[in-house]
């Protein structure tokens, strides 16, 4: 009688471990998570290094700033057409952005253009943000991938694409250059290495 028992419990018992692994593999886990070893992929990280070189002490860098962080939804939308408008901007980030070190407000946003950037898919997405900032009059430069980023050529195109003037970044001392207000140009979008 102990063994049929013991082999009664021993089928109990293999059949609610099977139950409990197909109930589980029907379920999302609790936390589908991984930590990520890095920020940045090693090319962002190369070209931050010359980021914060060409920019001096004048302005700060952020890296992977959400899109909806930097350009907000106007008011007056009904709320499907706030939501849509959101929906469009909520997943995609900017690579850097550039802030004036003094209040932090946002003076250009920087985007490092890598061979993925030729898929169809992702020209798409590069449109939409060229027209979205240039309709928001924020900055835009648009660098592409390299192994080597001269920090010259880098501080110009910044200049460029922000509309204030060289001496700021070469003369640590300096006081920042005068502000330029949305109303008063067209946000460019620049493109370094066409």
């Amino acid at each position: 009688m102990i063994p049929k028992l013991l082999i009664a419990f021993a089928v109990l018992l293999a059949l609610a471990v099977l139950a409990r692994l197909v109930s589980a593999r029907g379920k999302p886990a609790r936390y589908p998570y991984g930590r990520k070893e890095a920020l940045f992929t090693p090319a962002e990280r190369s070209f931050l290094g010359v980021l914060e070189q060409a920019v001096g002490q004048h302005y700060r860098v952020f890296g992977k700033v959400r899109v909806a962080d930097a350009i907000g939804v106007k008011s007056g939308l009904s709320s499907s057409e706030r939501q849509s408008a959101l929906n469009r901007i909520r997943s995609k980030h900017f690579d850097f952005l550039l802030c004036d070190r003094e209040d932090l407000s946002i003076v250009c946003a920087i985007e490092l253009d890598d061979k993925s950037h030729g898929r169809s898919s992702r020209r798409e997405r590069d449109a939409f943000l060229d027209e979205l900032c240039r309709n928001t009059g924020l900055p835009l430069l648009r660098i592409r991938a390299s192994k080597a980023y001269p920090v010259p050529e880098i501080r110009v195109k910044i200049l460029e694409a922000t509309g204030r003037k060289l001496e700021p970044l070469l003369s640590p001392g300096a006081p920042p250059a005068p502000r330029t207000t949305a109303a008063s140009r067209l946000a460019p979008t620049i493109r370094l290495h066409e």
